[in-house]
């Protein structure tokens, strides 16, 4: 089978050996691939996947089953989409039949693949962790991110107003097309966020750039998501405000999650994620589709911060 990996910074759509398909596992021919910017960092050896896990690109997948192992309630035939530690940008994966999910009703295979990534990130931590309660308000930088739009979404339909910074008034439009009360655009000034402050719940996958600004914008308790370092790693902080305002900063990825997390995570989205496409209140936010065979363009468009929603590769 052919499989996009990455070497010395350089992307090859390359013959690989096919992987086997053992117990509690299936095999899927794959649709499509979202792209996402873990890609990027492993691309360039910053994200390496874990150990064990194929080097093939690829968190989330769309296809169509195959080959079922045992134990495995799926059957050929069947049409998923998949949350992967790696391996998605392929003609073929196999992954853990309790990482999968069905197509979403109103959905399409190919649309499908953007979704296992962006809704089991926005869940995870607005949902789980956060424990977000309807009402609560949320401040969500890169708003226009496949993150980000899947998020927007989430809040509106589970009753918590929120908020985005972004990277030009364009994507800021496209936020509050999909539910978003309003925000700024980081060019501008990122202290006026402070009009609609403060917020119980900040999603930030920028890191040091907004530590301070986010301490400021929160609630007595609030709960600060970092899901990334866009913006730098190391950082000056006041931990007074810290401990004035009670809050908790709360570090998380998804990647590295065990199994047995991952397949609680799926369980949830299929449960209480999943009926929310089928009402309409969520919707899959494609940016583009590119074929595999144009990877290299597609990562530019990812690195270029100008891509609202998701990017798709097509096998």
């Amino acid at each position: 089978m052919k499989a996009l990996q990455a070497n010395a910074g350089e992307l090859y759509w390359q013959t690989t050996e096919q992987p086997a398909c053992g117990v509690g596992q299936i095999r899927l021919q794959v649709a499509a691939a979202g792209l996402n910017r873990a890609d990027l960092l492993q691309r360039r050896g910053l994200y390496p996947p874990p150990a064990g896990v194929t080097a093939t690109l690829g968190l989330e997948c769309s296809g169509v089953v195959t080959e079922v192992g045992a134990g495995s309630p799926w059957r050929v035939g069947d049409q998923v989409c998949a949350l992967l530690a790696g391996g998605g940008m392929a003609q073929e994966v196999v992954v853990d039949s309790q990482h999968v999910l069905p197509v979403p009703e109103g959905v399409s295979l190919l649309e499908a693949a953007g979704l296992p990534e962006v809704y089991a990130t926005a869940w995870l931590n607005l949902y789980h962790l956060a424990r977000l309660k309807p009402g609560e308000r949320v401040l969500l930088h890169a708003g226009a991110s496949g993150v980000g739009s899947a998020a927007i979404q989430l809040c509106k339909a589970l009753g918590n107003p929120c908020w985005v910074s972004v990277g030009s008034a364009e994507r800021l439009a496209y936020c509050q097309s999909l539910g978003a009360q309003g925000g700024v655009v980081r060019g501008d000034n990122l202290e006026s966020l402070a009009d609609w402050a403060p917020f119980d719940v900040i999603l930030d996958p920028v890191g040091a750039a907004y530590a301070g600004l986010n301490s400021r914008l929160l609630a007595d308790g609030g709960r600060w998501l970092l899901i990334g370092l866009l913006g730098g790693r190391k950082v000056e902080l006041d931990l007074a405000t810290v401990l004035q305002k009670r809050l908790q900063l709360l570090g998380s990825t998804l990647r590295s999650r065990s199994a047995e997390d991952k397949a609680e995570l799926i369980s949830a989205l299929h449960s209480e994620v999943w009926p929310l496409f089928a009402s309409g209140q969520l919707q899959p936010c494609v940016a583009e589709v590119l074929p595999i065979t144009e990877a290299e363009r597609a990562f530019a468009l990812l690195e270029s911060n100008q891509v609202q929603g998701k990017l798709l590769l097509q096998v």
